[in-house]
């Protein structure tokens, strides 16, 4: 596999400033927000997570999974905390047949117990990309429906949810926190989008050799595409190998202007990172 450069990529500079902007302006700042992370402010990993799933939101929390190149370190984790959390598993529809058959090893060896597939909504599709071919003439919109809409409506009813995100992958995320909270989305329908969702970050602080060194200590089997220089893995239209030297999301949206699926920005932006 080639040496990961985690720098951003060449000429993302003033897009990451803006999505970083963006991604501040939807953050809420609670007293409830601010309780949690003065108790929880030495914590991430695993007792991030215990605390998160035992005793700040017991039943009210999933954890939202890609089955990408690094998921196996979250949930490897969760398993160890609970492995009847809910882990939402976005099935876009354009998955690598590689990400579909990691996600039942990995469920089988960590003895997950209630993984949510969910998809795109027929009604969606057939209004946005009746074709499939949405993916090429506007990725943002495709993310959306594919993404960003199941996800909210798998969220619906939970007061938090839990992320993989890692501060070294993009310039938007080098000063996330490791919890947030975030007004919700909605779906569009009436109501949707009232009150706000906390979302916890447990490996915020980790670094590419903090990944890799838990993966060798648990003997946790890595994503097969990622032998192939696929270091950061969505869907297969929009999915690279990175070539020598590049940094670590270079295979994602080449060419183009994204870097996120949406699902961890805003409602007026569609983005990635789970």
């Amino acid at each position: 596999m080639t040496a990961i450069d985690l720098r951003k990529r060449p000429g993302k500079a003033s897009m990451d400033e803006g999505r970083a902007a963006v991604m501040d302006a939807a953050t809420v700042g609670s007293p409830a927000l601010q309780r949690l992370r003065d108790t929880r402010a030495d914590l991430s990993g695993m007792d991030l997570l215990e605390a998160a799933i035992k005793t700040d939101f017991p039943g009210r929390i999933a954890a939202v999974s890609s089955f990408g190149a690094e998921s196996a370190v979250l949930l490897h984790l969760i398993s160890q905390v609970d492995p009847t959390t809910p882990v939402i598993f976005l099935n876009t529809g354009k998955l690598f047949g590689e990400t579909l058959r990691y996600r039942d090893r990995l469920q089988e060896k960590l003895g997950l117990t209630d993984i949510r597939a969910v998809g795109p909504h027929p009604v969606d599709l057939s209004a946005k990309d009746p074709n499939g071919g949405l993916w090429n003439a506007n990725p943002d919109a495709c993310c959306y429906i594919r993404k960003v809409l199941p996800l909210e409506r798998a969220l619906k009813g939970f007061d938090a949810s839990i992320t993989g995100r890692k501060r070294f992958q993009t310039n938007a995320r080098s000063a996330m926190e490791a919890i947030e909270e975030e007004k919700v989305r909605g779906t569009g329908e009436p109501g949707s989008d009232q009150g706000t969702r906390f979302k916890i970050n447990p490996l915020a602080t980790w670094t590419q050799e903090d990944l890799e060194v838990y993966l060798d200590t648990h003997k946790l089997p890595r994503h097969p595409l990622v032998k192939d220089n696929y270091l950061s893995i969505g869907c297969m239209p929009c999915t690279e190998r990175v070539p020598e030297g590049g940094s670590y999301r270079d295979g994602r949206w080449v060419g183009r202007d994204k870097d996120e699926c949406g699902i961890h920005l805003p409602n007026n932006i569609d983005g990635d990172g789970i």
